[in-house]
């Protein structure tokens, strides 16, 4: 029980990190990136990349998870559902600043992208304790 608080609090806290870090990337990759964070103007590359930036964030999480967790499947679940809890009433809040697309893109694939970052991590973790053994 302790392995599961650990890893979803593990697999939070590594998401907001992630996302933090590779927010950092596109202000310095994209040209007025920063600017347009103030004010949710954003250009389609800019959406892209903060959709792209969430998916790679969600399945960072659910390695982290797995690693931590590695029995239980669902645990990566519960944290991809969590995210989703805590996005959820922002997206509300701004929906009328995005096209619904955007919303459907970044709320839709959370939890299952935090999934699948487990499944793959547990996919390579059995390959490589086989061919330890």
């Amino acid at each position: 029980m302790w392995r599961t608080v650990l890893a979803t609090l593990c697999g939070l806290a590594t998401w907001a990190i992630a996302v933090t870090l590779l927010n950092f990337g596109l202000r310095a990759a994209i040209p007025g990136y920063h600017a347009a964070e103030a004010t949710l103007q954003f250009t389609l590359a800019m959406k892209i990349g903060r959709l792209t930036e969430a998916a790679v964030t969600s399945i960072a999480a659910g390695v982290v998870v797995a690693w931590i967790d590695p029995s239980r499947k669902w645990t990566s679940w519960i944290v991809g559902l969590i995210i989703l809890a805590l996005f959820l009433p922002v997206h509300v809040g701004i929906w009328n600043k995005f096209p619904a697309w955007y919303h459907l893109a970044f709320l839709v694939p959370l939890a299952p992208l935090v999934a699948l970052g487990a499944w793959l991590w547990r996919q390579g973790g059995v390959q490589s304790r086989a061919t330890l053994a």
